[in-house]
């Protein structure tokens, strides 16, 4: 299979376009279950009525892992607010939406965010081991209602195809508090807009009735999950700088 050139590269895959349908081939460090894993998470989120890419096979292409799913035609809203900046409240407005509709889908087939979480700050290689202590302390404390989250949540992961968005990238999925999940899209836009990220939670709390201080609550333990994904465009210190806000040591 001659699948070309990709048009897109991500940390764990590169995604082809071919016959009209998306193929995405896993790097060859990855577990032998990597591919089936994130296909089942795509798969649930279908399930559960949400607007999502369709799999069609996991199988093995030239060796290696891969997911053929269907080819949605559209762009980004993250591309859509680039070219029209007047209007990034109203982009900003429709991804909320969106994200509203994933928060109130109750799984109970999908790893725990807690888990995945404890197991992220316990390899994170930047964080004292008094850090993943009270950040570990802190995330056992925490009392929420279990509802899927997508855990990379954000403009470039939504494409709007005949006036419908339609999420993608569901590597990340779990179960637990949208909170969590909040935070977690507040994090992402904050590393290159300030402005952005503050207008994204103002936005959410007005819609949701969620405060901003129950949101920032989970900001030093995202931040020290965030560490262990050694994430070229993020920084070190600025993770750093937010744990030690919430969390100084003594």
């Amino acid at each position: 299979m001659k699948l070309g050139i990709p048009i897109a590269i991500g940390n764990t895959a590169k995604i082809y376009l071919y016959e009209n349908k998306i193929v995405k081939i896993f790097k060859d460090d990855l577990p032998d279950t990597e591919s089936s894993y994130e296909a089942n998470k795509q798969k649930i989120a279908y399930s559960s009525g949400l607007s999502v890419p369709k799999v069609l096979d996991v199988t093995k292409i030239d060796g290696k892992q891969a997911i053929i799913m269907e080819y949605i035609k559209g762009r980004t809203l993250g591309d859509l607010l680039t070219e029209n900046l007047e209007q990034t409240e109203y982009y900003m407005n429709i991804s909320i939406d969106v994200q509203r509709k994933i928060h109130m889908v109750g799984v109970d087939s999908l790893e725990p965010m807690t888990e995945k979480l404890r197991r992220q700050i316990k390899s994170a290689p930047n964080l004292d081991e008094r850090y993943k202590s009270i950040l570990i302390q802190k995330l056992e404390a925490m009392t929420f209602e279990n509802k899927l989250c997508h855990g990379d949540f954000h403009l470039y992961n939504l494409i709007m195809s005949d006036n419908k968005v339609i999420i993608i990238d569901w590597v990340d999925a779990s179960v637990g508090d949208i909170r969590a999940d909040i935070y977690r899209t507040y994090l992402l836009y904050s590393q290159f807009s300030v402005e952005l990220a503050e207008m994204y939670l103002r936005l959410y709390c007005e819609k949701s009735g969620l405060s901003k201080y129950e949101v920032l609550q989970w900001a030093p333990i995202i931040a020290g999950a965030r560490l262990s994904e050694n994430v070229s465009s993020e920084k070190t210190a600025r993770l750093m700088d937010i744990i030690d806000h919430y969390c100084p040591l003594q």
